[in-house]
């Protein structure tokens, strides 16, 4: 089983004087700790709540990655997920391009419609209708494969028009980075991705105790929600005739391993029960992720123990 890191937060101590060169260790560590992947949101606004609201430090996420890119060498980075909003989408296909190739070939394509109003107001990005935004990120898809195809011919949607889309150079990774849709939906989100994608996303909750009881209830619920959804999924690659075995499952949630929360045996046995569940690939962000012995602990005590699930 593959196990991925999401950094989602930026504000500890000694922020921001220090996030540069903590946000470099956390990736080295994770690197060298046997991490399969490495996620930074793409949000302009921390989230609220537990996250310390707007005007807690946060990144640019493509900058962010690219940066912890240059200084790693085998884990596989993305963005988890891209907001499709917010970039127009060939040159969006352009960054995502330039990092594969800048990093040897190890770059995912996280994306989904975007969902922060705050942030996108707050900055002056145009925040359209949900069903609009849905039919926009169908339109980027669409692109990305015909970008990475090598497909120059014009481009016409009924909000994407471009006359030349080119993409030199292509990207490393073959036939193209893994596209990954996050989300849920099942009418909409989960057909997009037996369409287009190469990886799903959904979310397991949170087991962290400042967290609210909604992420605790999904958390104690994760089996009966995760195997619905999977099987939603199942289905939609049944109508288009696609192999459910060509996607891959990866699965998104908040642990903290501490005393009184989580040991490296209660992460081995959530890794085993999200894999006996149908998932190949699990992501964890953890909030005291900056205290560098839990990334350790993990690669430590829990890669090697599921390393061999399926």
């Amino acid at each position: 089983m593959k196990i991925g890191l999401q950094v989602i937060r930026f504000d500890w101590p000694g922020s921001p004087e220090n996030i540069g060169d903590k946000l470099g260790e956390i990736a080295t560590t994770a690197d060298e700790a046997g991490f399969y992947s490495l996620w930074v949101m793409d949000h302009y606004f921390e989230m609220g709540g537990v996250f310390g609201g707007a005007e807690a430090p946060m990144l640019e996420g493509y900058s962010a990655i690219s940066y912890c890119a240059a200084l790693t060498k085998r884990i596989k980075i993305g963005l988890l997920v891209t907001g499709n909003i917010y970039r127009h989408p060939g040159l969006l296909v352009k960054n995502v391009t330039t990092l594969d190739v800048l990093s040897g070939g190890r770059s995912y394509f996280g994306i989904g419609t975007g969902w922060y109003e705050q942030e996108a107001r707050g900055l002056g990005v145009p925040f359209p209708p949900l069903k609009e935004r849905f039919v926009r990120l169908e339109e980027t898809l669409q692109i990305a494969h015909q970008m990475w195809k090598g497909d120059r011919t014009p481009y016409e949607g009924k909000y994407y028009h471009l006359s030349e889309p080119i993409n030199s150079p292509q990207p490393l990774s073959r036939p193209h980075p893994p596209i990954l849709i996050g989300g849920s939906g099942e009418k909409k989100t989960l057909r997009l991705v037996a369409k287009y994608a190469d990886a799903c996303n959904l979310y397991f909750g949170a087991t962290p105790k400042e967290f609210n009881e909604r992420h605790h209830e999904i958390y104690r619920d994760k089996v009966k929600i995760l195997t619905g959804k999977l099987e939603v999924l199942k289905r939609h690659c049944k109508d288009i005739g696609r192999p459910y075995e060509d996607i891959e499952k990866t699965v998104l949630g908040t642990i903290r391993i501490a005393p009184g929360e989580m040991g490296p045996d209660d992460v081995v046995s959530l890794c085993r029960e999200l894999n006996g569940i149908g998932f190949d690939h699990v992501i964890f962000n953890m909030p005291n992720v900056h205290e560098i012995e839990t990334i350790e602990i993990i690669g430590r005590e829990v890669i090697p123990e599921v390393d061999d699930l399926a």
